[in-house]
């Protein structure tokens, strides 16, 4: 954040000045253990917490404070600002910020690969321009205006990754960011349990149509595509199946990932992308429609998708000897579970398949079904073994155990899990580790590297 005044930020906050005078700020923060001389601290509010008790600590180490209730000691060479509502003041802080920037907004939301398509879009449009992203997981209503504060005045494009649990949120995220272009990668049941319906998650995530000049969509997902009928601005499709603007054919799975021929408006270019998986090249497709719609050219496009490096947890390929580990530990819900295992099957070649899964969490009502679901899944598809982690898991395990050719394993939790593995997987197996982030299966990576 820089450029604002004391004045502008009063202004953008409807805040009302305790004490200090006009001074400037290098940016702001929500936690008084790491801020920083001259940062502006946000008292925030959550269920677990409240930033007004750490204020005094934050105004020794920073230049000042927004707060909802003023402080016992008003503490002289610091700034405290009055609002109603701090989280509303960052919000509002960041939009008025944002105005004045003169860089192009791309926003990216989806049920799967939003930050694996966020992070390539960044990869291939730093060819260009200068570019920045939300770094992380800050995408959400305190995560994306913090990003947007952060940004470099001289910055030409921002693409933003926007996640949602309920309606509205990905509305106010735009309010906030205003994109100009606006990528929805698909379409599935994540978050289920808070939004009723999979229709319901569809239209919240379709909240980011509103004010787009151009939105890109996968026409390979009928759901998605049927709530975008109505889109008054210019359209880009992309797909694998189906006719699209940015299409993907003639693929090919590598040692390093998959080859395709990426094509756009009568133009084509040969990709070697270095990640694994088809709902990676849909990633890639989405991401170089990005790049297209902005003017860049195939071959800066290709240049950037070949760059391009895994992002941790997210079907991170890892080998060691004859050993391969994929680390998808960093969420889970049906589709991308399904879209994993399909991964590792389409990698096993002629070794043995082993998949180590946690519960998926957000699934309400929906649980026990979608994880027995994915238990038949295994017993379809040839997973050779199935290492079933808690509660909602061991139901998958109860299907997959039907099947002769799968065996099946059930733990309560991953401790109980990394007690076993050694019994259970061999040097040569290619492995997949997957799970809700709640259930750290991560912590298994050492665990079966250790084992073998």
């Amino acid at each position: 954040m820089k450029g604002l005044s004391l004045e502008e930020i009063l202004e953008a906050t409807c805040g009302e000045l305790l004490c200090g005078d006009e001074t400037g700020f290098t940016g702001v923060s929500i936690d008084s253990r790491t801020i920083s001389e001259g940062e502006l601290f946000f008292a925030l509010r959550g269920e677990r917490f409240d930033g007004h008790r750490f204020v005094t600590e934050a105004l020794k180490k920073g230049g000042g404070a927004v707060v909802e209730e003023e402080p016992d000691v008003l503490p002289e060479g610091r700034v405290v600002i009055k609002v109603r509502d701090t989280l509303r003041a960052l919000q509002d802080l960041a939009h008025f910020y944002r105005k004045r920037l003169r860089a192009r907004v791309v926003a990216i939301t989806g049920s799967n690969g939003k930050t694996t398509t966020k992070e390539m879009a960044y990869t291939i449009l730093s060819k260009r321009f200068v570019c920045e992203r939300n770094e992380g997981n800050l995408n959400n209503h305190i995560g994306l205006p913090l990003s947007i504060l952060r940004l470099s005045p001289e910055v030409e494009v921002v693409v933003l990754e926007m996640g949602m649990n309920a309606k509205g949120e990905i509305r106010r995220l735009c309010e906030i960011g205003m994109p100009e272009y606006g990528v929805v990668t698909n379409i599935g049941p994540a978050h289920i349990g808070m939004l009723g319906s999979i229709e319901a998650i569809r239209d919240a995530k379709l909240e980011i149509m509103e004010g787009l000049r151009g939105l890109i969509v996968n026409a390979d997902d009928d759901l998605l595509m049927d709530g975008v009928r109505g889109f008054k601005g210019m359209m880009v499709t992309f797909s694998i199946k189906n006719e699209g603007d940015v299409m993907a054919g003639d693929i090919v799975r590598t040692d390093r990932g998959s080859r395709f021929r990426l094509r756009w408006r009568g133009e084509g270019v040969d990709v070697d992308l270095p990640l694994h998986g088809v709902f990676n090249i849909y990633n890639a497709l989405a991401a170089s429609a990005v790049g297209l719609c902005l003017g860049m050219k195939m071959a800066e496009v290709r240049e950037g998708l070949q760059s391009y490096h895994a992002f941790p947890m997210r079907f991170d390929v890892i080998t060691e000897g004859s050993l391969t580990i994929i680390n998808d530990s960093y969420n889970a819900n049906p589709v991308s579970m399904r879209e994993a295992l399909n991964g590792l099957v389409e990698m096993k070649g002629d070794r043995r398949a082993v998949a180590i899964l946690g519960d998926m969490h957000e699934l309400g009502d929906l649980a026990e079904d979608a994880h027995r679901d994915i238990g038949r899944m295994i017993g379809d598809i040839g997973i050779d073994e199935f290492i079933a982690i808690g509660e909602m898991m061991a139901h998958a395990a109860q299907e997959a155990s039907t099947n002769s050719g799968v065996r099946v394993h059930s733990f309560r939790d991953v401790d109980e899990a990394g007690a076993h593995l050694r019994h259970i997987i061999r040097p040569d197996d290619i492995i997949l580790l997957k799970g809700s982030r709640i259930m750290g299966m991560e912590r298994l990576l050492g665990v079966i590297r250790d084992a073998v």
